[in-house]
């Protein structure tokens, strides 16, 4: 699967002219981007060009760490216009900022190349006057866009909902809009943040640009519902992805939201089963939920669950947040961890129920002879008074090691 880094869509043919009209004005490169600085709209260059300016023409939008740089100034919350400084490192000259908003909305930032960090009185005048044109236009096609978005927004969460009749009704009205088609596989991720540090439109802005490039693919077509702090989208497939293009999937959306949105917000990917068709679409959004939560408390998923890749853990993932306590670890294990030597103890019965039970790999594994590790298993089962050759007793330690990862202390809370 191919994912391009995606740019804001490109702006209308009215914005277009009122960019070069004020470059032309002003003799200076001018450019429209959206408030996660990907480029809308720009004009010609007018000798003024940097790398910065030249790449994003090319790649559709600015590197990441140009992008990154742009946002630690905090222009989205700006009410005035300012010069950023340029960086050399990042072959960027100064630019004079204006937020483009209109009614409380911020639509986009205008951008002006001005490598002295000085503009005439008469140019700041001017470029006062195309930026309250420029935001009334992307106003007008901001409310256009957000029409459109609120219906996609509706038909994905009635085709998750809890409601049979409800879904069923979207599928037929999904089907008659074309937006369905006839794919024979479906597959729903959630992305959730787990900060608020972000302005809500900002952070609705990063999921959606975050999952964009996911909508259409080779493999997949998708739909998607953004909310505040969460986003949910349905992809159709043809074909079920594999874990490795589910987990590459999921890293490009972790790093986007963190180019977009800093470490506060603390994004977390889950992603549900794979099944055949819509109508399944309920089934795997549960899982995606689990495997959110799942990604918020294991560490070593590093922040993208797959609720296919969870085993056992997609059982335990399922009870309630109050019900994971240390009240669910075994007695005996518990008894095995407060014993002299219990770390190392606990350290080889893991080591050994993860290898099947089998003497050979388990003390390979652990590189002890075939003697001491014996002699902990004797240890172990006089411990808990449990008997390892039994299935019942091997599955109580495993579920029991199972659980205390989930309480481990690097382990969050829900998701």
């Amino acid at each position: 699967m191919t994912v391009r880094p995606q740019r804001a869509r490109p702006g209308s043919p009215e914005l277009q002219a009122l960019v070069d009209e004020l470059a032309e004005r002003l003799g200076r490169s001018v450019a429209v981007d959206d408030p996660l600085v990907r480029m809308v709209c720009t004009s010609r260059h007018f000798g003024d060009e940097d790398p910065v300016r030249i790449g994003t023409l090319l790649q559709g939008r600015a590197d990441n760490a140009t992008i990154r740089y742009v946002l630690a100034q905090g222009v989205t919350q700006w009410h005035r216009a300012g010069f950023i400084d340029g960086r050399d490192d990042l072959g960027l000259l100064p630019r004079y900022v204006v937020p483009l908003r209109e009614r409380g909305h911020l639509l986009g930032l205008l951008l002006v190349v001005v490598p002295e960090k000085a503009l005439a009185e008469h140019e700041t005048r001017a470029i006062a006057r195309a930026a309250d044109a420029m935001a009334a236009q992307m106003y007008a096609e901001h409310v256009a866009t957000d029409t459109r978005r609120a219906d996609e927004r509706d038909l994905v969460l009635e085709l998750v909902g809890t409601d049979a009749a409800t879904r069923t009704a979207a599928r037929r009205r999904g089907r008659e809009l074309g937006l369905l088609g006839a794919a024979e596989h479906v597959l729903v991720t959630v992305v959730q943040l787990g900060g608020a540090a972000e302005p809500v439109r900002h952070s609705e802005a990063a999921l959606r640009a975050a999952l964009d490039g996911f909508r259409q693919t080779r493999s997949a077509r998708g739909l998607i519902a953004i909310g505040t702090e969460r986003a949910t989208m349905l992809q159709l497939r043809d074909r079920p992805p594999g874990p490795d293009e589910v987990a590459a999937q999921s890293a490009r959306v972790l790093d986007e939201l963190r180019t977009f949105l800093g470490p506060s917000a603390d994004p977390v990917v889950g992603v549900g089963g794979r099944h055949a068709g819509p109508d399944h679409a309920r089934t795997s959004y549960e899982q995606a939920l689990v495997a959110a939560r799942a990604a918020r408390r294991l560490p070593a998923l590093r922040r993208a669950g797959d609720w296919e890749l969870l085993g056992e853990l997609a059982v335990l993932f399922q009870l309630p947040e109050h019900a994971l306590n240390t009240s669910l670890v075994p007695r005996p294990l518990r008894t095995l961890t407060e014993a002299h030597g219990g770390d190392r103890l606990r350290d080889t019965l893991r080591c050994f129920l993860e290898h099947a039970g089998s003497i050979p790999r388990t003390a390979d594994a652990l590189g002890i002879h075939r003697t001491s590790l014996y002699y902990r298993l004797r240890r172990i089962q006089e411990t808990t008074g449990l008997d390892l050759d039994d299935g019942a007793h091997r599955l109580t330690l495993h579920l029991g090691l199972r659980i205390e990862e989930l309480l481990a202390p690097g382990a969050d809370g829900a998701a």
